[in-house]
């Protein structure tokens, strides 16, 4: 199934594209769906040259080491771009890319986008700017897997969902919108299953966390003290 060009027109790296333009381009573009828990690739699969794109729900990035342990690098959500390489790069996926809801994914030719870039350079340095911001992102974690300790990693990713996913107010706290279990929160910031739960208890006074993934902040002001790497009483 193609896409329409409103779908098209609400992709931040095509927002400089006039009407013309983004007709052009949905002539050969491509949806497809994707059930929950379904792989859209894995990890060292060759993919075809194409721009690929979240339309709606969100996917799973993680990666394998040689023993068997995955560590999950990023969660991708509605407009995010994604497997770089087949753009860039010797076409092979580096990670494992995962629905973790019902999603679907939209796919551009790289030939009809290349023209598109020579018709309006614009793109190239939304593409540029994205890739760029998470470069900046896994340096930051880097240097926290190095050097932040494990609490602070876990008040960051609470913080960081809360800002761009989005909660709403329930039982006199602030909720966040999307639900995370113990084993994702875990692979995520490098600690094991064990840890996680131990440290949610730590966080208790101004955090709460409950059957499902349902995360609380019962004191925000708290949270980010912590996430910036501040002692908390």
């Amino acid at each position: 199934m193609k896409s329409t060009v409103e779908q098209l027109a609400k992709i931040g790296i095509f927002a400089t594209l006039n009407q013309t333009e983004l007709e052009r381009l949905q002539e050969h573009t491509v949806i497809r769906t994707y059930r929950q828990g379904e792989v859209v690739m894995y990890e060292g699969d060759r993919i075809p040259e194409k721009l690929y794109t979240l339309l709606s729900g969100s996917l799973r990035v993680a990666k394998t080491a040689a023993a068997g342990k995955e560590t999950i690098l990023r969660t991708l959500f509605q407009g995010d771009i994604f497997a770089a390489p087949a753009l860039l790069g010797n076409g092979i996926a580096p990670a494992t890319v995962t629905a973790e809801t019902d999603v679907e994914v939209l796919t551009t030719q790289r030939e009809v986008l290349l023209a598109a870039i020579r018709e309006n350079p614009e793109i190239a340095l939304r593409i540029l700017a994205v890739f760029n911001q998470r470069l900046q992102q896994l340096h930051e974690t880097v240097h926290g897997l190095v050097s932040e300790r494990a609490i602070v990693r876990l008040a960051r990713f609470i913080h960081y969902f809360a800002v761009e996913q989005g909660t709403k107010i329930a039982d006199n706290s602030v909720c966040l919108e999307k639900r995370f279990p113990y084993y994702q929160i875990a692979r995520s910031i490098g600690i094991t299953y064990e840890e996680c739960v131990r440290l949610f208890k730590k966080l208790k006074p101004f955090v709460s966390y409950s059957r499902g993934g349902k995360i609380n902040v019962l004191d925000w002001e708290k949270l980010e003290a912590l996430a910036s790497g501040e002692e908390i009483d």
